[in-house]
């Protein structure tokens, strides 16, 4: 396999805002239909497993048979999840016994600095620039996650830009950034209303009744929900989109 096929599947399977817990069994195609060595192998499965550990998704979506779901936190008994969906209704989970905790925290413009790598979703401009509506900043681990720029299916007419920033000014509409990514750049204002957000640590005994939290469903064959990750704001920080 080539090494721009082994780019591809990398940022599409990890672009930050798809929230997906990859898995072996998702990429056993890789180990069947292709001659790839192991190390070159290891590489996918390293990269899949870092994306296992970024914290962000719409409040709704589906994707290769995983729904994802908002709701409080109603009761947690051991591997049981009973969550309180937004529309009111009880969803009683099974978490899987090696399930995830991940976090967001609230960040600002402020904090993101010249080599910064982040996640922007934002809206095109007529003059080209992009005026971000959700900015995602990531840790010095997870650069290179998602790298590109691309459609975000969150929002109508959005887009997503994994990138480094080359550099900022401020300005009294807010922080203007230049964007750099493997196959361009792009400008992101960002105003004073977007939201900023951090990646930030997380465990399970984080998890109590009442939390507001994301989580990743998978439906089984008798309509049992599972879940191998649940996501929570820190600090009162509102989960992603």
């Amino acid at each position: 396999m080539r090494e721009a096929d082994i780019g591809l599947i990398r940022s599409r399977a990890c672009d930050w805002r798809e929230f997906e817990l990859a898995t072996f069994e998702k990429l056993g195609w890789i180990a069947r239909d292709t001659n790839l060595e192991p190390a070159m192998l290891n590489r996918i499965f390293t990269a899949h497993a870092i994306c296992a550990l970024v914290a962000i998704a719409p409040a709704l979506a589906q994707t290769s048979g995983t729904t994802r779901m908002r709701g409080t936190i109603e009761k947690l008994d051991g591997l049981e999840l009973s969550l309180k969906a937004e529309d009111g209704s009880l969803a009683a989970i099974h978490l899987a016994e090696s399930y995830q905790v991940g976090s967001v925290a609230k960040a600002s413009a402020a904090d993101i600095k010249p080599g910064s790598y982040i996640g922007a979703g934002a809206r095109p401009q007529p003059d080209g620039t992009l005026l971000a509506v959700q900015v995602m900043i990531f840790s010095e681990a997870q650069r290179g996650i998602g790298e590109g720029h691309r459609a975000w299916g969150v929002l109508p007419d959005a887009t997503m830009t994994n990138a480094t920033v080359a550099d900022t000014i401020a300005s009294v509409s807010g922080a203007m950034m230049k964007l750099t990514y493997k196959d361009g750049e792009k400008q992101l204002l960002i105003a004073p209303d977007a939201v900023v957000m951090a990646l930030a640590p997380a465990q399970k005994a984080d998890l109590k009744p009442g939390m507001a939290v994301l989580v990743s469903l998978s439906k089984g064959a008798d309509g049992s929900l599972g879940a191998a990750r649940v996501t929570y704001g820190r600090d009162g920080a509102a989960l992603p989109m």
